[in-house]
């Protein structure tokens, strides 16, 4: 794996660059990302462009053999654009403009920025497609970012029509499947259809759930437009896009399918202040974040392009846009770094070389501080680099577990949640983290992809389950969990024929006759076990494996297919998990609060997101290559596997 980071050479004096280049190279860095946001530095007038300053970026670089991902600018199009082209800026739910003055301000539909998006691509393609230091590409930056997949201009609206057009054909088809009758909702010609802002209340959501698939589309398309321009030009490199953390807006396997390599931005302190985490966790996990938060990103998008994922952004200090921003616990840099290459990166790079003085990002941490000296992070780079040179090339394999993961089971239960607390991204991330904490390897993967292979197979929610899918799950023999509210809608977004779980019935025989949605801090217990959120009344002849005190069926079973009618706790999982494990003949390791396997073709590594030490000597795995059996706060450890 190389190491490598974000640097910004337009932000700091020439004369610096040729030093900052030999300094990355002293630490170990292999690689540099540069650019995403230079386009006012690269075409500061219409049609002029500056080139001399990027080529001599990119040859300092090069110089001290460093390798360069170049970034499509197109996150950032400069002020003189958007004064051209004012309706190019995207409009959001509520009417707004998503005006100039920070970023990601345009909208995917806007075809006159679609022009200008392969106009500047073509220019920087056609200039360094060619260049011995390019060694990939990113392009744009974060699609999605700050809300911006979802538009609600006239450009996206005309887009939005004439998508509807080509997917239903006639208006009466569309007015069917959108069961249109109710609320005199019925329309007469495709162009009479808006977006679905601005309704009194709420809106068809069938309605929603098109214009969710639609702007997902407008995604793909816009970032294979790209990609087909540095295909043709600079052939022989990567491409990539750095995608988010616990970011759903769009279908990441369809943008996946046009990419080389699938890169996300790591932020593991960040994202535990900002997301569901309870007060409990986010002060136990205060410095390190949760132990499965880079881990689940890690296996979710190296199922999104083919085996093939990095870390573009790796945070290496406090960042600057969560609600609280504190430090990681001394060793967490080089912790995340190992356990990307456990996990299988082809590279980890860190954000970014040097702090910014000024701006949005000034109290963002880099590798080094404003004024050049280093910061904290630095000398865990340097470790890690040793490790990874010490243990040389990681192979790696298929994981016991396959989690089935659905961005479209995710528009779905945001659409209509029926309980607040209903959040498909938590489901799916605590059916994770159970398989996690009893030591197993997870591969996620897309519904319908092959599953061959897998000892196991978890479903933690697939409201449209098409009968092609559910053909790719009736060949697997092996232990499968399907989760709540699976099956439940069709594929307009309605109750299917004979209730829920829809097509799935040909897997287990159970209807859901009735849903219900608990407010937080209400449960319902079972033996030692309790649910919450979301519960299902469930008619089957079969007899429930695990019921409630009052009898109620929450988990049913025939054969080699169980179906969860209910949002489980983390006992009832890990049950579960235990349970299927044993059938599938899968060795499991109880793992204690915070530590975590990670095994390759060759190695295992244990990483101890706990604030006190770990014994790894009840794991039986002897003594580590690299580290203690005893694994400090923070600190890894890495065994030869027999």
């Amino acid at each position: 794996m190389k190491l490598g980071c974000c640097y910004f050479p337009e932000h700091w004096p020439e004369e610096m660059w040729v030093e900052d280049a030999r300094r990355m190279r002293a630490i170990g860095l292999s690689l540099v990302r540069i650019g995403e946001f230079a386009w006012s530095r690269i075409e500061p007038e219409p049609g002029h462009f500056d080139w001399e300053w990027l080529d001599r970026a990119i040859d300092a670089l090069h110089a001290e053999g460093l390798q360069v991902i170049l970034c499509t600018p197109t996150a950032t199009p400069p002020k003189w654009l958007v004064d051209r082209m004012p309706d190019m800026i995207a409009i959001d739910q509520h009417g707004r403009p998503r005006g100039f003055g920070s970023r990601r301000h345009y909208c995917f539909s806007h075809q006159g920025f679609r022009t200008e998006s392969r106009r500047i691509t073509t220019a920087l393609a056609e200039r360094y497609g060619h260049h011995p230091a390019i060694t990939a590409w990113q392009t744009d930056n974060e699609y999605g970012c700050h809300d911006t997949v979802l538009s609600f201009s006239r450009a996206a609206a005309g887009g939005f029509r004439r998508w509807l057009a080509q997917r239903y054909e006639s208006i009466d088809t569309l007015n069917t499947a959108w069961g249109n009758v109710f609320w005199s909702m019925e329309y007469r010609l495709f162009d009479e259809i808006d977006p679905p802002n601005l309704t009194v209340t709420e809106a068809n959501p069938a309605h929603w759930l098109d214009y969710r698939r639609f702007a997902s589309s407008e995604v793909a398309s816009f970032n294979r437009e790209q990609v087909e321009i540095l295909r043709a030009r600079s052939p022989g490199r990567d491409i990539t896009h750095n995608f988010m953390g616990f970011f759903a807006e769009f279908d990441h396997h369809d943008v996946g399918r046009d990419l080389d390599i699938a890169t996300w931005d790591s932020y593991p302190l960040g994202f535990l202040e900002q997301f569901w985490f309870s007060d409990d966790e986010k002060h136990a996990y205060l410095r390190q974040g949760h132990p499965d938060i880079a881990a689940f990103h890690h296996d979710l998008y190296r199922g999104c392009s083919n085996g093939r994922w990095g870390v573009m952004e790796q945070q290496p200090g406090p960042v600057n846009w969560a609600r609280f921003n504190p430090a990681p616990l001394p060793g967490m840099v080089a912790l995340w770094t190992l356990e990307a290459f456990a996990h299988g990166a082809e590279f980890t790079s860190y954000f970014r070389w040097r702090q910014a003085p000024f701006a949005q990002e000034q109290m963002h941490a880099g590798l080094l501080r404003p004024d050049g000296s280093e910061a904290e992070a630095t000398d865990e780079v340097r470790l890690a680099a040793r490790v990874i040179e010490q243990l040389g090339p990681q192979d790696a394999v298929q994981a016991p577990v396959a989690l089935v993961f659905s961005y479209e089971a995710a528009w779905i239960c945001g659409i209509q949640p029926q309980g607040e607390s209903f959040r498909y991204l938590e489901l799916a991330y605590e059916w994770y983290s159970a398989l996690r904490r009893q030591g197993l390897d997870v591969d996620i993967v897309e519904f319908g992809a092959s599953l061959d292979g897998y000892g196991a197979i978890f479903i933690p929610s697939v409201p449209i389950a098409h009968e092609a899918q559910v053909e790719s799950l009736k060949s697997a023999s092996r232990p499968i969990l399907i989760g709540p509210r699976s099956g439940s809608k069709t594929d307009g977004f309605c109750i299917p024929e004979g209730l829920a779980p829809g097509p799935l019935r040909d897997l287990i025989p159970v209807t859901v006759t009735r849903v219900e949605s608990l407010r937080d801090g209400e449960i319902e217990a079972g033996d030692g076990w309790s649910i919450s959120r979301w519960r299902e009344d469930v008619t089957s002849d079969l007899d429930p494996e695990f019921a409630l005190s009052d009898g109620r069926g929450v988990v049913y079973r025939q054969g080699n297919v169980r179906y969860c009618a209910a949002w489980p706790d983390r006992k009832l999982l890990d049950l579960m998990v235990m349970r299927i494990a044993d059938e599938a003949g899968m060795d499991i390791t109880p793992l204690p609060d915070g530590l975590r396997l990670r095994r390759t073709a060759s190695h295992i590594f244990a990483f101890n997101y706990r604030s006190e030490p770990a014994d790894t000597a009840p794991l039986g795995l002897g003594e580590p290559l690299v580290g203690d059996s005893t694994i400090a706060p923070a600190g890894f450890a890495v065994w030869a596997r027999a």
